[in-house]
């Protein structure tokens, strides 16, 4: 794999960005592709290491080593196919994922040194996209099966693309009027522009699925589908039970996201907005990372970025998180590097003002559960919006309950035969990367269950008009 020693003969490279004073202008992407010569060379650093510890890393299952030394010996068609094999939408991954598999690359143990595996994932789709390689690749045959995935996110796409290239016909329930959800509304552009969302939901459409939006599907709509997968994703925030939640300018962060990703595609103003005000954000992942990097660009008077968890060590610590694991360690946010503050270790008290959020009042604690308060170290703080980013507790439960189901992480059928869930909704919040995972998986649990059906029509699955649902 790659160039003999390569892994000595050249230094990792890191994605290149857009200066943060220039970016913040705009809600353009501002990561940027390495040049050729710096791919093929990152290519070139994927030693044959026996074991390729970067599958384990990796959720999708990647064949990351053959494509890195594709790119290296410039065979960019094949590449994106090997990527394919694995992954319908590498061009997600290459953006969001935190790219687990360079965690777990050989090289990285030695800290910092790993291969460059998600800048040649990005690289290698870009040029397919660029070059004409990616077409819909519709069905040779159809089952007369047909299936309904409820909630278009990357799980949802995933599912339904995988079921429908196998034959069955399948209808893409989502309840915006885009496809895409998370991707489409909680993301920032500057992060994945909309487009690249929106040409993958064509190659879909193209392919034959049927794409069904400002729908919330009902038991009644499902009855006529021979197999159901749920994909509805984890959408129900962690909320923050202190006196003066209920003042106005104190929102979840989603109900940020969602108006700002919508006015930058519309130019219409976002019911909520952070220009001029003092912003505080609490929670310290990426979506509040990507709270701060909107408020930056609405021209905030001030961010603040608050994690309830102690400042973690600046470096891997072996006892905690030894390689290939996922390593604990001190990682600024691109959000950070564009500006704002950020305090570890802070309980938020209270909100107080006169109907709407003036101050927020928080004390520090001891950074690990139960997070005890630090006598005396009270503090309150200017907040003309609070924006909580916390963390997802579950699924909505109206459907569901609706459907009489009850999820299993067990596996992707729930209680009910026929009825399956994936992504978000069945494991909880997690990466973009499980989610692409989940919904192929639980495509291949569906596809055995319509195998397993036969030629039997009597038995309430779909076949002459009956359904799971029946």
């Amino acid at each position: 794999m790659g160039e003999v020693g390569g892994f000595k003969k050249f230094e990792r490279k890191t994605p290149l960005e857009r200066a943060p004073g220039e970016r913040v202008g705009d809600h353009r992407e501002f990561v940027r592709l390495l040049p050729l010569v710096e791919l093929k060379e990152q290519g070139a650093r994927c030693m044959e290491c026996g074991v390729p510890f970067c599958h384990n890393g990796c959720p999708v299952g990647n064949l990351i080593p053959d494509w890195n030394d594709l790119v290296y010996r410039d065979r960019w068609r094949e590449a994106i196919e090997q990527l394919h094999r694995t992954n319908n939408f590498p061009e997600f991954t290459g953006r969001l994922c935190p790219a687990p598999c360079e965690a777990a690359c050989v090289l990285e143990i030695e800290e910092g040194n790993a291969v460059s595996i998600k800048q040649i994932e990005l690289s290698i789709v870009s040029r397919a996209w660029d070059e004409g390689w990616i077409v819909p690749e519709p069905p040779a045959a159809r089952t007369g099966r047909t299936v309904a995935v409820v909630g278009s996110g990357p799980s949802g796409l995933a599912a339904a693309q995988q079921l429908n290239r196998r034959g069955h016909s399948v209808t893409l329930f989502e309840r915006d009027e885009a496809a895409g959800g998370l991707l489409r509304f909680g993301v920032p552009d500057f992060k994945i522009e909309k487009h690249v969302v929106e040409r993958r939901v064509q190659q879909l459409v193209d392919e034959g699925v049927e794409l069904v939006l400002r729908t919330e599907p009902t038991p009644d709509d499902l009855d006529r589908f021979d197999a159901v997968v749920l994909c509805t994703g984890a959408r129900v925030p962690r909320d923050l039970p202190v006196e003066g939640r209920e003042l106005d300018g104190v929102h979840f962060a989603m109900e940020y996201l969602y108006g700002r990703n919508r006015a930058v595609a519309t130019d219409r103003p976002a019911r909520i907005t952070a220009s001029g005000k003092h912003v505080v954000v609490i929670g310290g992942g990426d979506t509040g990372a990507d709270c701060v990097a909107s408020a930056h660009r609405e021209g905030a008077a001030s961010v603040t970025q608050i994690e309830l968890l102690g400042e973690p060590p600046a470096k891997r610590d072996d006892s905690l998180t030894p390689w290939p694991l996922w390593p604990v360690k001190m990682r600024t946010s691109y959000a950070l590097n564009e500006g704002g503050e950020r305090s570890f270790a802070v309980s938020t008290t209270g909100l107080s003002g006169d109907g709407r959020v003036e101050e927020i009042h928080w004390v520090r604690n001891s950074g690990v559960p139960p997070f005890d308060g630090v006598p005396g170290s009270e503090e309150s703080r200017p907040a003309d919006l609070v924006l909580l980013a916390m963390g997802f507790t579950g699924p909505e439960q109206s459907l569901l309950q609706d459907l009489g189901v009850e999820l299993s992480r067990d596996g992707y059928e729930t209680s009910r035969p026929g009825v399956f869930a994936a992504g978000d909704c069945r494991r909880g919040q997690s990466l973009i990367v499980w989610a692409i995972e989940e919904g192929r998986r639980a495509a291949e649990a569906v596809d055995v269950y319509l195998e397993q059906l036969g030629d039997r029509a009597d038995d309430g699955v779909g076949v002459d008009g009956r359904s799971v649902m029946s």
